[in-house]
């Protein structure tokens, strides 16, 4: 397991693409690996955590930097 997470950036998709794209990015990845996901969609702030919960995976931290979000997930497993 990497401690540096992937990026997937996802700024100016718009609901579902940054969760879509998030899903299809942890399915090849290794099990407790961190996907970083930048993302400017204000429904990625509901979207993303609650994709996290239904998934299982973790939202390691969620917060806002230049003028768009950064979530850092961790793949179940």
């Amino acid at each position: 397991m990497s401690d540096t997470p992937e990026t997937l950036d996802a700024l100016g998709l718009l609901c579902p693409l940054p969760v879509l794209k998030a899903r299809k990015r942890l399915k090849s990845m290794p099990k407790g690996s961190l996907l970083r996901v930048l993302a400017d969609d204000p429904a990625a702030v509901v979207d993303v955590p609650h994709f996290c919960v239904e998934s299982g995976h973790v939202l390691v931290s969620q917060e806002v930097s230049d003028g768009h979000q950064v979530y850092v997930i961790q793949k179940a497993g």
